[in-house]
C-alpha cells in the first residue's frame, strides 16, 4: 500500500512537470504566471513523495 501511495505522488509530480513544459511551448498571455503556479504545484508533491517515502523506509526499518 505505501508504495503504491509513494507511486501516485511521484506520478502527479510528473504529471505537473509535463503541464508546465507543455505550458511554456504553448507560451501565450498569463502563461509565466501558470508556469509559476505549476512549479510551485511540483515541488510540493516531490516535497510530499519525498516525505512519504522516507517515512516509509524509516517504518519498516524498525
Amino acid at each position: 500500500m505505501s508504495n503504491l501511495l509513494v507511486f501516485i505522488v511521484a506520478a502527479a509530480a510528473f504529471a505537473v512537470v509535463l503541464a508546465g513544459f507543455f505550458n511554456m511551448i504553448r507560451g501565450g498571455e498569463g502563461s509565466p504566471q501558470r508556469s509559476q503556479t505549476l512549479m510551485r504545484w511540483r515541488v510540493g508533491l516531490q516535497f510530499l513523495a519525498l516525505a512519504i517515502a522516507l517515512t516509509v523506509l524509516y517504518f519498516r526499518g524498525r
